[in-house]
Parts: C-alpha cells; sequence; structure tokens
C-alpha cells in the first residue's frame, strides 16, 4: 500500500470548532455543524495532496464508487470531519469557486469512536460519493455542484468529507455546505425578543432607526420554511441566523406597502422579512404557526439576469378589504450581531 499524507488545510471555518479535532490528524479540518442551520467552510484543493490508492473506495464494505471512477478522484483531496446527532439528517454539498472546476465529493458514516481515514479505512455504516455523470440522466440535471446525505435515527456518529479534484485537479477554491435537520432543541438559549412598534401613515414614508446590536439571535429558523408560513426556505438560514429585530406596524384596508432596508455600512450583509397576521394575532417567530403571507429578501446567491442587487433589501404587502398587522424583521447574514439601518416603511 502507498503512503498517503496530506498538506495542512488552510480553510476558513464560519462556525465553532469541534472537540473531535484533538482525535483526528492536523490535516483533517475539524468543523462543528449547527443544528437545524447551514454551515460553511472554506478550502482549496491546493492545500490537499492525491491518493494514489483508491481502492479502499470500492470494497464491499465502503461501497463508495467504483474503480471504474477512479478518474473522478484523482486529483488532489482535502479531507474534513464533522458529527452527525441522533435523529438528524445531513446534506453535504461542495460547491467550487469557478463553475467549470469539475470537484468530486465523498464522505462516509462511522461510529463516534472511529477515526480512520483513506486508504486506511476498512468499513464505515455508510459510504456516500457524487461526481460528474459519464452521461446525462432521465428525468435529472447537473450543475457544478456536488451532494451527498446521511441519516442518523437514534444514535450519533462521525463523518469524514472528501473534496478531491477529477481528471488530476489540483487547485481551486471551494465551499462545503453542510445543512443539518435535528430533533436538538436549542430553546434554552431562546433570549425574549425585541419588538418595537413602528408607526405608518397612508401617503407617507416613515424612517426608523435601529442596530442589530439590540437584538438577539433565533436559533429555531424551522417556523419560516412551514408551508403555513411559507417565508424563506432552510437553505438559506445562513442568511438570517444573526441577530434579530421585530417590529410591527399597521397595513389599512384598499393599501400596498413598501418595506426598505438600508444598511449604513454598504459592506454590512443583512436582510429582511417581513408577514402579514390579523391585528388581534400574537404569535411570533420561533412560534409562528401560520400567516396570510410571509415575505424575505436577502443577499443571492448568484446573478439574476436582468436584475442587479445592492445592499438594500425591499418587501411588499398589500390589502383588498381588511386590516392587518405586518411584522417586519431584520436579521444580520452570516451571523451578523452588530449593524446601524434604517427601516423605511411606505403605504399607498
Amino acid at each position: 500500500m502507498k503512503n498517503f499524507t496530506f498538506l495542512t488545510i488552510f480553510v476558513l471555518l464560519l462556525c465553532g470548532t469541534s472537540t473531535l479535532s484533538a482525535q483526528y490528524p492536523s490535516y483533517v479540518k475539524v468543523f462543528k455543524s449547527t443544528p437545524n442551520n447551514i454551515t460553511t467552510v472554506k478550502g482549496n484543493l491546493s492545500s490537499g495532496k492525491t491518493m494514489d490508492d483508491l481502492s479502499w473506495a470500492s470494497t464491499s464494505s465502503m461501497a463508495c464508487f467504483p474503480g471504474t471512477q477512479n478518474t473522478k478522484f484523482r486529483g488532489k483531496h482535502v479531507l474534513l470531519a464533522t458529527e452527525l446527532p441522533a435523529y438528524s439528517e445531513m446534506t453535504i454539498t461542495v460547491i467550487p469557486d469557478d463553475k467549470s472546476a469539475d470537484m468530486s465529493i465523498y464522505a462516509y458514516q462511522v461510529s463516534t469512536s472511529n477515526f480512520d481515514l483513506p486508504p486506511a479505512i476498512r468499513s464505515c455504516v455508510a459510504c456516500e460519493a457524487e461526481h460528474k455523470w459519464d452521461y446525462k440522466k432521465a428525468g435529472k440535471t447537473q450543475d457544478h455542484t456536488r451532494s451527498v446525505f446521511f441519516n442518523s435515527i437514534d444514535g450519533e456518529y462521525n463523518i469524514v468529507i472528501g473534496v478531491a479534484g477529477a481528471n488530476g485537479l489540483s487547485s481551486g477554491g471551494f465551499t462545503v455546505k453542510v445543512d443539518l435537520k435535528t430533533r436538538i432543541d436549542e430553546s434554552d438559549k431562546q433570549k425574549p425578543l425585541k419588538i418595537y412598534t413602528a408607526a405608518s401613515q397612508k401617503g407617507a414614508t416613515k424612517s426608523y432607526k435601529g442596530n442589530l446590536k439590540d437584538g438577539v439571535r433565533i436559533y429555531d429558523l424551522s417556523w419560516a420554511e412551514r408551508s403555513s408560513v411559507a417565508c424563506f426556505p432552510g437553505t438559506q438560514n445562513v442568511k438570517f441566523d444573526g441577530n434579530h429585530l421585530l417590529y410591527t406596524t399597521d397595513l389599512p384596508p384598499y393599501s400596498v406597502m413598501t418595506v426598505e432596508l438600508i444598511p449604513t455600512n454598504k459592506s454590512q450583509n443583512m436582510s429582511l422579512y417581513g408577514y402579514q397576521v390579523q391585528p388581534s394575532d400574537t404569535q411570533y417567530p420561533p412560534n409562528l404557526s401560520s400567516c396570510v403571507t410571509c415575505e424575505a429578501d436577502h443577499k443571492c446567491d448568484y446573478k439574476k439576469a436582468g436584475k442587479t442587487q445592492d445592499h438594500t433589501r425591499k418587501i411588499e404587502f398589500n390589502s383588498i378589504d381588511g386590516d392587518y398587522k405586518i411584522v417586519i424583521g431584520v436579521a444580520g447574514a452570516n451571523g451578523l450581531q452588530s449593524g446601524d439601518f434604517t427601516l423605511k416603511i411606505s403605504i399607498e
């Protein structure tokens, strides 16, 4: 068996470091996946090394990818590791910075006492891999991203992730996104929400100043993707995982309300959401079970044809024949907890 080592992996970690770090060699980037959120880790293939022996992946006890696909993993490899809690689902996606870069992903699930790494790994609970298809698949399309999925019913597991270049690719930046959905209860961390009253007036624009430092984080964002709320999908939770400030205002009959968020510092990434309910409704996140409508605006992941986006965010509501309460939320993206902003509320 040929020896295999990795160069030190220099990646930007956007979350806390797991205590597993002491169990893995220094070339493995260990990170903690945030429950019911998306954790992102940046890296570059140039900090990895080629893996000459890929036979481990095609053994019956691993069943990761067949030897006929080894060419998809002949570039440099970067290894990362995280944990999968009990009663959880985890989707792991690698997104190359350059859409033309052909990268592959593999990952395997083992017990919390198992720290074996390729090519020495001999067996696992499950191993999944995705690479560029050789042929198109009926009813399916593939872009430059690659994803694998794991789940746990009643036990905790270690997850080791490998990002590999295809066809000898040895450099290229990438982002690994881990979407962890779990039963873990973090309600004990939830501080009381800061809710302010913002007067509105038909035919006028009202402006309010605020700062995210006066808000609190909402740990459980699952309310936003419920079908009865439909505010923003869980894949966008990272855009709302900083501090939140809430404002309540009134929408009169036969009116259209426009809400605009303007961060004072153009480089600060903030998001905006709002929902429309009956005037007597007193539900607020994370306990919001339903609403008339919910709207959100955040930084786009990719440019949209014919559209441009700056640092401002905007949403709109309308009423035909009834009075409604509008609850507006200003949230920091990527953990942002401080930053001045102006909130403008216009009614026509």
